[in-house]
């Protein structure tokens, strides 16, 4: 057994930064592969693409900055810059989720089992195909509760005025909170927590996780590093609820 930490860190950052030396652990590693390549392949390419097209995408967003605020368009033009990479590197990266997302539960289980000494009751490839269609379905539980919130905040951005001003702040904000609810998921989820339960549980302590999203959202846009960001948030994650929620919500011990 492998402790997480002495004591609990109740820092999302400490979390995040304790998930890039949890995927090195021995016996760890062969489970960080698959969610790692699978990570390379998709966001690597995407942001090989996205490179191709922003030069185009981010004069369309200014040409709905009104005239008044003509005089900004020197800091509106980074800000529309970052806020490209944020909604694509969030789109990419949930696309990423639900391909990887059995692989990624068997990461955060076997990390768990490591971290605690406790035995998971199915594990392997057999417990991946008998638990694939609670595994999608509650990806789609995920994903229905972000789409119509995305939609709104994505509209915002063709408003004059507030779409390049408030809407990429809302926007950081909101992928910073649905990272932490995508990543803590998978240990929840393998202890059968309700998802509606879960967000109750992050919300008990939100400054802890939208700071864990906040950085792993932020890490999304770093090159070369964002390959890597799926499978130390989830490990990441998986730190966060053996410190901090296991306890209370775990299924098996």
């Amino acid at each position: 057994m492998v402790s997480s930490t002495s004591t609990p860190l109740r820092s999302g950052i400490g979390y995040f930064f304790q998930g890039w030396k949890l995927i090195s652990l021995p016996g760890i590693r062969r489970f960080v592969v698959l969610p790692l390549l699978i990570n390379v392949l998709l966001m690597g390419g995407a942001f090989w693409w996205l490179f191709t097209k922003i030069e185009t995408w981010v004069p369309a967003l200014m040409s709905y900055v009104p005239d008044w605020l003509q005089w900004l368009s020197y800091l509106l033009w980074p800000v529309m810059v970052i806020s490209v990479l944020l909604v694509f590197g969030y789109f990419f990266s949930t696309v990423a989720n639900w391909i990887a997302a059995p692989f990624n539960g068997l990461l955060a289980e076997q990390l768990e089992a490591r971290l605690t000494g406790a035995t998971p009751p199915d594990t392997g490839v057999v417990g991946i195909m008998k638990d694939l269609p609670r595994i999608m379905k509650r990806e789609w539980q995920k994903f229905a509760w972000y789409l119509p919130r995305a939609v709104i905040l994505l509209i915002l951005y063709f408003i004059p005025g507030i779409g390049q001003t408030v809407a990429p702040v809302f926007w950081f904000l909101f992928s910073a909170w649905m990272l932490a609810i995508q990543y803590c998921d998978y240990p929840f989820d393998n202890h059968k927590v309700p998802f509606k339960e879960m967000r109750t549980a992050l919300r008990s302590q939100k400054v802890m996780n939208m700071q864990f999203g906040a950085l792993t959202s932020l890490f999304t846009l770093v090159p070369f590093l964002n390959l890597f960001i799926m499978p130390v948030a989830v490990c990441g994650a998986t730190a966060m609820w053996v410190d901090c929620y296991r306890a209370k919500h775990a299924l098996w011990k």
